[in-house]
């Protein structure tokens, strides 16, 4: 027990108490390949295929799009993001019914910011994508000072009205 003058501080298990995270995709360790993986590269390699790189990544193009069965790229978000179970809202604009907004969050985010709703940082990044619309982040903060991302969207402009 750690006491000071305003808390004190009672450690029940010291051990690491929380899941691991299950996506891994981009981050370093989990990225490597298996010795498996670089065995069947080194021997592609060396069967001198005629393959170029711009093929390979067509063949991976491919394989993708065959995995999205013929939905477009906003039915793929809003298609995953109900399999993964976040929390998506969505606007259309009223003229051309041409999506103008979109905010996806995660089921703990939400959860976290109505824990901690008193420091909210919006940030916007611009051109980040194809189709150039802004790329606003919501992020919130814990008492112990660490950051969570509370929601992202995609933001056709950043008029007051967008955000209500």
């Amino acid at each position: 027990m750690t006491t000071s003058e305003n808390c004190q501080l009672f450690i029940r298990d010291g051990r690491y108490n929380h899941k691991i995270a299950v996506y891994n995709h981009g981050h370093a360790q989990a990225s490597r390949l298996t010795e498996e993986q670089l065995k069947q590269t080194k021997q592609f390699m060396e069967e001198s295929c005629a393959a170029t790189a711009q093929k390979i990544y067509n063949v991976i193009a491919k394989l993708k799009k065959s995995r999205i069965q013929g939905r477009n790229m906003v039915e793929e978000v809003l298609y995953l993001s109900a399999q993964q179970g976040y929390t998506v809202i969505y606007r259309n604009d009223e003229e051309s019914n041409v999506l103008s907004d979109i905010v996806v969050a995660y089921p703990t985010s939400i959860a976290m910011i109505r824990t901690w709703p008193y420091v909210l940082i919006i940030d916007t990044t611009y051109k980040t994508n194809k189709y150039n619309m802004p790329l606003l982040e919501a992020v919130g903060m814990t008492l112990t000072g660490k950051n969570f991302t509370m929601a992202i969207a995609f933001t056709y402009n950043e008029q007051a009205m967008t955000y209500r």
